[in-house]
Parts: C-alpha cells; sequence; structure tokens
C-alpha cells in the first residue's frame, strides 16, 4: 500500500510542474493561427475522397503524378490548418497508471 502511495505523488507531483512548463511554453506562442473553416475542410475532404473512388487504370503516367502532387498539398493544407488532436507521453502514462490502479 505505501508503495502505491509513493507512486501515486510521485505522478502527482510531475503532473503538477509539467502542467506549468506547459502552460508557461503556451503564453510565449503570440497570436494563434486562424483556422480553416468547415466548409473549406469538407471541400478537400470530398477531394480526396473523389481522387480514391477514381480508376486510375486509363491514366498515363503524367496525369497519375498530378493526382499524387494534388493528394500531397491537400494533406498537407490538412495538417498545417486543420489541427489535431495531441496526446502528449505522460496523458498516455497517467492513463495507463490510472488503468492499472483502478483494474
Amino acid at each position: 500500500m505505501k508503495k502505491i502511495n509513493v507512486t501515486l505523488l510521485a505522478v502527482m507531483t510531475f503532473a503538477f510542474f509539467s502542467i506549468g512548463s506547459v502552460q508557461a511554453i503556451g503564453n510565449n506562442k503570440g497570436e494563434a493561427k486562424p483556422k480553416m473553416p468547415e466548409s473549406e475542410m469538407k471541400i478537400l475532404v470530398d477531394r480526396l475522397e473523389e481522387i480514391k473512388s477514381m480508376d486510375r487504370s486509363m491514366m498515363d503516367r503524367s496525369e497519375k503524378k498530378e493526382l499524387r502532387t494534388e493528394v500531397r498539398e491537400i494533406n498537407e493544407e490538412i495538417k498545417r490548418d486543420g489541427g489535431g488532436v495531441y496526446l502528449s507521453v505522460f496523458a498516455l502514462l497517467l492513463v495507463i497508471v490510472l488503468l492499472i490502479l483502478l483494474l
């Protein structure tokens, strides 16, 4: 039991200090870049789906290359403007520790 208390105390202490440093780093970024509106995001995703459903067997080499570059550009734009969900290593460890303790 004492070992669990020490482990829990260590995890809580680490969490406290890591949150403070993340907040400090977040304040130095300046202004956030504007996000892409949902309508534009939907247009890009629809275009990707359209490209996936195309029959590329009848296309020549240059057309396939143009499609590949278009797909890469769309994916980069979605990643850049769309953001995403980032899970830190600490959050993952915390979830694992909590699952171990609860189960």
